[in-house]
């Protein structure tokens, strides 16, 4: 049976099995959802046993567990790592959605839900692909499954736990579908990621709320303080400020912008989808260059003082903001994260004391194009979406991945099938049905075109 009609006779139950993973609030960076966690490890065990894979089991780790499986054909073939994560964001804000984050339906001919891209859609794509070679006959490399709980939480326990575990991970590339294409007509394969590192700010001030009437004149406001702070960090002309951030950074070559350039972008319509009337970067560069080339800053977070219904004329003791900056091959995170705290601190004025946490970050990462494996994956888009993908590098972050590099000494390849549209980490994410099947179509014949000789 060819895959196209292989889908098409088992789909019902694809979604079924997608959506019992749905319905479960998977949500790493809330603790009250830790049996979850372990609620939908245990069902992605017994998905990938009944799709074929021996040896199934879940493995503890310093945080949430993970899931691994493997399918040995010979210990002679080529080994090929699937890497994802059963972990979401959180659903809020609830009233923003148009149906419940956690009862997954069809729409529109879309998956409704958190997760349906993000990641266990696209997971549930790998696992359907491997289901088919398997039950066809056609498998002719071995296949293992690593899948962890805390991705959306920067991966804090897979470093040491890929350390532990090297032979047991052992493999020749590594196969990953967690990121996004440019768009639903414009088949696209990601050749490198940013870097990313992330900090939590806190600015303190007197030591308890004071009436903003009194002793506002007289005492610096944390708020104001750590907003003044921040708008210092980037200036006029979208340049990061702090000494020795762009130490590492490597210009772009004539042949990458030119390559950037002939990619077909729609600037009014990004700017629609958005919202937004204008857009808004490091001068100097095109959007597509800022949004994957070049490094970044973003405050993802700030609050101090009285923020509930009404007003209340207090002047805080204490501001906070939760900040990050994506980073670009070459720069190293650890050294970016002590270099903005020495800045911060460089910059912090006398009547009011700044503590800088580091969060979590890790490095960028960029695949060779001429990687077996990555040809491997372009003739699986052509055939699946009927044209040659374009090679692109993405803005997001995947840290692990630079880790899997370092410690396993293996490359991987960044198979998404995700879009824009899919509202990931918002509310409303989706997956559309028809690039679900093109996926699971593309990551067959991507088997198929793989090598026996890695």
């Amino acid at each position: 049976m060819e895959i196209r009609q292989y889908i098409r006779e088992n789909e019902p139950r694809f979604l079924n099995e997608l959506f019992s993973l749905m319905r479960i609030p998977s949500i790493s960076a809330l603790p009250e959802h830790k049996q979850d966690m372990v609620a939908c490890a245990e069902r992605w065990k017994q998905l990938l046993q009944e799709a074929g894979a021996d040896n199934a089991r879940i493995m503890p780790s310093e945080g949430n567990p993970l899931v691994y499986a493997e399918k040995i054909i010979s210990p002679k073939l080529p080994t090929v790592l699937i890497y994802a994560h059963y972990d979401v964001m959180p659903a809020e804000p609830i009233k923003l959605w148009k149906s419940e984050p956690f009862k997954p339906e069809i729409r529109d001919e879309h998956i409704w839900g958190r997760g349906a891209d993000d990641d266990k859609g696209q997971a549930m794509i790998q696992v359907k692909a491997f289901e088919y070679m398997i039950k066809s006959g056609l498998l002719r490399h071995n296949v293992k499954f690593i899948f962890e709980g805390e991705e959306e939480i920067g991966s804090p326990s897979l470093n040491g736990f890929l350390k532990e575990h090297r032979e047991l991970l052992k493999a020749d590339v590594i196969l990953v579908s967690d990121t996004s294409m440019l768009g639903r007509n414009l088949p696209s394969l990601t050749t490198g990621l940013r870097g990313l590192a992330y900090w939590q700010i806190e600015v303190t001030g007197p030591n308890r709320d004071l009436h903003s009437g009194h002793l506002g004149v007289a005492v610096a406001n944390p708020n104001n303080i750590l907003c003044d702070m921040l708008s210092k960090i980037t200036d006029k002309n979208g340049r990061i400020s702090i000494p020795h951030f762009y130490d590492d950074v490597e210009e772009l070559s004539v042949a990458e912008r030119e390559m950037l350039a002939s990619i077909p972008f729609d600037e009014k319509a990004y700017m629609n989808a958005i919202g937004v009337k204008a857009l808004k970067g490091e001068q100097g560069y095109s959007t597509l260059e800022r949004n994957s080339c070049r490094p970044s800053f973003d405050i993802c977070g700030i609050w101090g003082g009285y923020t509930g219904e009404g007003s209340k004329t207090v002047l805080p003791s204490k501001a906070y903001a939760k900040v990050s900056s994506r980073l670009v091959p070459h720069q190293n995170h650890e050294r970016i994260s002590q270099l903005f705290i020495d800045y911060i601190q460089s910059i912090t004025p006398e009547y009011v004391q700044v503590d800088v946490t580091p969060m979590h970050g890790g490095e960028g990462y960029v695949c060779p194009i001429s990687h077996p494996a990555y040809k491997a994956a372009e003739k699986g888009f052509e055939k699946a979406f009927g044209k040659k993908p374009l090679a692109v590098r993405r803005g997001g972050s995947i840290p692990i991945i630079s880790d899997f590099e370092q410690i396993l000494g293996i490359k991987t390849i960044l198979m998404g099938f995700g879009l824009e549209s899919d509202a990931i980490h918002s509310p409303n994410e989706n997956f559309p049905l028809d690039i679900f099947r093109k996926g699971i179509e593309a990551v067959t014949e991507f088997y198929k075109n793989l090598p026996e000789n890695l």
